[in-house]
């Protein structure tokens, strides 16, 4: 069935041609499950797991094959192979929150016997994965690509699973439409290698999509399709299904490619190359987490589901401590929460604790544009959100950009174009990268008049009248704020005469670095948010960190305790080498 994939598309190019694309594909699934366990190959899968085993050659020339453009020859190898090295080429790089793993109960105890390892032995190999892979082209932007495989799992099965986008509503109830082209019902394309429920291998297409063409010498209609069967939700009435006229053994065909000299089934040293580039730094990175332990079989129950959340998997419920067969140990990558200033304080390495901020962030932002159509979203300059903003504009796809309204806390009194101006900044690393509406996006106004912040040209004025009109109660959705190494926030700095009290919602301030002129929002202003988060990093912010944790509150001498949130939340998000540098 694998080696279908490319007819199929070609021979189905007219039908496909307008919806294999990110516009219509909500995901694609390419999994392979086995009942098996490791016992007997323990010395080998203990020096590869499951994603060297199955998920880096298998499962990611199946996911080359779905994804990547169909040359012109499907007969000419190099032009197939080369083909698949632009999609390789073309992954996204995978992050700690693009994979989640897992290893069954029995697995610890088989290397103990099999490699003769004393009774205290433990081992993080992992036997069960599932990775969220993206791709950076035009045709597959967005759209999530998952890769799964495990051991000692409920059932033993492997297909490839595109999934259409469900767009339409359909008024009419079900009984009077046309049960065969209803628009209503699941769109998938399913290629069922084997095994499973279904019991053999089949191409299997929605009857709402279209009807495929495939190989009459090779391919059938399946004449005989069990009723009460269903597959992936569907009655197997709901497809087109075609089954092989003569089934082969899958080294079968390998050893008859090799005697046809059909070099596109075989895996060219580029390729490999860019294969291992893709999946070498995650293999490193998982070498320091522990998978989640789980009993086997059908007893795994919901254990091993996830969801796709924030451009990451998580795991859908909490881990049973009981069934572990291993001492618990903390992941690497799991932030920490605990209070800082009596306010909620996450910490973790500066990396993960982006990762975390960026999901947080996109959390909040989902559930604004939910309950009111558009998010509000406040952000700081400086240094410290840099990582941030690359953050959300390469891994965070599923952001709802387009519903999300962008405004500065803070402002240098320079031209956008300097180097120094905090949305120059913000251009750089994000707008560029995202698609935000253009009206959405609202630079502090500190260029008017062909003149930089003169009071005259009411520039603090012109913002705060936008924000009143746009902004509900001018509550921001989230604030992202920073610490300054005097204690200052936004640019509220020590001794302000502005900004730390009073009705003003824009203020200008003086900074005693230069640039010395800067806009500011006031900080009663951000205390009507609904979540204000800041942000510290680095050992070169240990000091003032200490120093705040003990100093009496003085917004007045360290602004930064001006930060009460009126009815919303404030969290810290510390990292590591701030805290015990």
């Amino acid at each position: 069935t694998v080696e279908q994939i490319l007819p199929f598309r070609r021979r189905n190019q007219k039908h496909l041609d307008s919806i294999w694309n990110r516009q219509h594909v909500d995901r694609v699934e390419i999994v392979m499950k086995e009942t098996v366990d490791a016992k007997g190959r323990i010395s080998f899968y203990e020096e590869y797991g499951v994603i060297r085993d199955v998920i880096q050659n298998h499962l990611t020339e199946i996911l080359t094959s779905v994804a990547m453009e169909v040359p012109n020859n499907l007969t000419s190898s190099d032009d197939v192979l080369r083909a698949k090295l632009e999609l390789l080429d073309s992954l996204h790089p995978l992050e700690g929150s693009s994979v989640i793993t897992g290893q069954y109960q029995n697995y610890v105890q088989q290397v103990r016997e099999e490699l003769e390892k004393p009774p205290n032995f433990y081992t993080k190999t992992h036997t069960f994965a599932s990775v969220l892979i993206y791709i950076d082209n035009m045709r597959w932007e967005g759209v999530p690509f998952l890769l799964v495989s495990g051991k000692d799992l409920d059932e033993r099965t492997s297909y490839v699973r595109v999934v259409f986008k469900d767009n339409a509503f359909c008024l009419q109830k079900g009984s009077a439409r046309d049960t065969v082209k209803d628009p209503c019902k699941p769109r998938q394309v399913v290629f069922h290698i084997g095994h499973g429920e279904l019991g053999f291998p089949a191409v299997l297409v929605s009857q709402n999509l279209f009807k495929p063409s495939l190989v009459p010498s090779q391919w059938q209609e399946a004449p005989e399709v069990p009723n009460d069967l269903s597959l992936f939700g569907q009655p197997l009435s709901d497809y087109y299904v075609y089954s092989p006229i003569q089934e082969r053994e899958a080294y079968s065909i390998l050893i008859s490619n090799i005697y046809q000299g059909k070099k596109a089934s075989f895996i060219t040293t580029k390729n490999l190359l860019a294969s291992w580039k893709f999946w070498t730094p995650i293999l490193e990175e998982l070498e320091r987490t522990s998978p989640r332990v789980y009993p086997g079989g059908s007893e795994n129950s919901n254990l091993l589901d996830f969801v796709i959340e924030h451009g990451g998997l998580r795991f859908l419920t909490d881990e049973h401590l009981q069934i572990m067969g291993m001492e618990q140990k903390t992941n690497t990558f799991a932030s920490t929460q605990s209070k800082f200033l009596g306010n909620t304080m996450v910490s973790n390495w500066a990396e993960q604790l982006i990762e975390k901020l960026a999901q947080d962030i996109q959390r909040a932002a989902e559930e604004a544009v939910k309950s009111s159509g558009s998010f509000h979203l406040a952000l700081s300059g400086g240094s410290s959100p840099i990582a941030l903003f690359q953050r959300l504009s390469r891994h965070h796809h599923g952001f709802p950009w387009k519903h999300t309204h962008l405004w500065m806390v803070d402002e240098r009194c320079v031209p956008f174009t300097d180097i120094e101006s905090n949305f120059g900044s913000l251009e750089r690393h994000l707008l560029q990268h995202v698609r935000v509406p253009y009206v959405n996006v609202h630079p502090m106004p500190v260029h008017r008049n062909q003149r930089v912040c003169a009071e005259e040209d009411l520039g603090t004025q012109v913002y705060a009248q936008d924000i009143s009109a746009l902004v509900s109660n001018s509550s921001f959705d989230l604030v992202l704020l920073g610490l300054g190494n005097d204690g200052h926030t936004a640019s509220i700095f020590p001794g302000s005469q502005n900004g730390i009290t009073g009705e003003e919602l824009v203020v200008f301030s003086r900074s005693p670095i230069k640039p010395h002129d800067r806009m500011s929002l006031s900080l009663p202003l951000i205390n009507k948010a609904r979540k204000v988060a800041v942000l510290v990093l680095g050992k070169g912010k240990h000091d003032i960190a200490t120093l705040i944790s003990r100093a009496e509150s003085n917004p007045n001498k360290w602004p930064i305790f001006g930060i009460k949130p009126a009815s919303g939340q404030l969290v810290w998000y510390i990292d590591y080498e701030t805290l015990f540098r």
